[in-house]
């Protein structure tokens, strides 16, 4: 049976879930509050759930939590690079950045990408597959436990093309700046294309206060075409 990746889920879908496991309601939102306010690693942290409960949570619930396979501090600034390890074996970077108005941290969308810019790495080996809303989150609040230190500002500018994981990019800025969660504001979540114009219209129509970025790269489209094969398809025009 595959199990259910909680962390994913908003909060009327994790009572709804609970519900499926024969529990009450009320536990989703204990359970919500831990994995999204105080960021716990595993159900062991959940001091308020029975034993009984956690088990059940075992055996039918995927608990999404990223391990640090490597951190570097630059010696300029103190930004820190992450490497994480996922569940499959594959590995993804985040950035934490500080800044006087506060901590930012560029996340990564994907495991590898299609989009095949040339200037690139994230790109060489293509795309092996999207990240989950969990995978997304996670990035930040393992950041955000390492250094203790709240983050304000969230970037999507990692590895990935936000674009070509749509579904779970908006799930994960809707549980990113919920209120029962992180409750980091819409207006300091920031994310880049590289310009697929279908997503950037159905984006608009989200009504979400977050920003936009375009990765352009070049002056004109014939530049951009020889650099960013994503050119090819939509001219500037189009994009803007």
């Amino acid at each position: 049976m595959e199990k259910t990746d909680i962390k994913s889920l908003n909060l009327e879908e994790l009572a709804a879930f609970m519900v499926s496991i024969g529990e009450k309601p009320f536990r989703a939102r204990q359970l919500y509050e831990w994995m999204h306010q105080k960021l716990a690693a595993d159900y062991g942290e959940m001091t308020n759930l029975s034993k009984a409960l956690k088990e059940k949570l075992l055996q039918s619930a995927q608990l999404t939590s990223l391990k640090v396979a490597e951190e570097k501090i630059s010696q300029i600034d103190g930004t820190r690079k992450y490497l994480f390890g996922l569940s499959d074996g594959n590995v993804i970077e985040s950035v934490l950045m500080k800044y006087k108005h506060g901590n930012s941290v560029c996340i990564s969308s994907q495991v590898g990408c299609r989009m095949g810019c040339r200037f690139c790495a994230s790109t060489l080996d293509g795309l092996e597959r999207n990240l989950r809303p969990s995978e997304m989150l996670d990035q930040i609040y393992r950041i955000q436990k390492l250094t203790g230190e709240r983050v304000s500002n969230v970037v999507v500018m990692g590895s990935g093309e936000p674009m070509d994981n749509y579904d779970y990019l908006i799930q994960f800025i809707r549980l990113l700046t919920d209120e029962n969660g992180l409750n980091i504001s819409q207006r300091n979540v920031t994310v880049s294309t590289c310009g697929i114009v279908p997503g950037i219209l159905k984006l608009a129509e989200e009504n979400l206060s977050i920003t936009l970025a375009l990765s352009l790269h070049a002056p004109n489209d014939e530049v951009r075409r020889s650099l960013m094969p994503i050119a090819n398809k939509y001219s500037l025009d189009e994009v803007l």
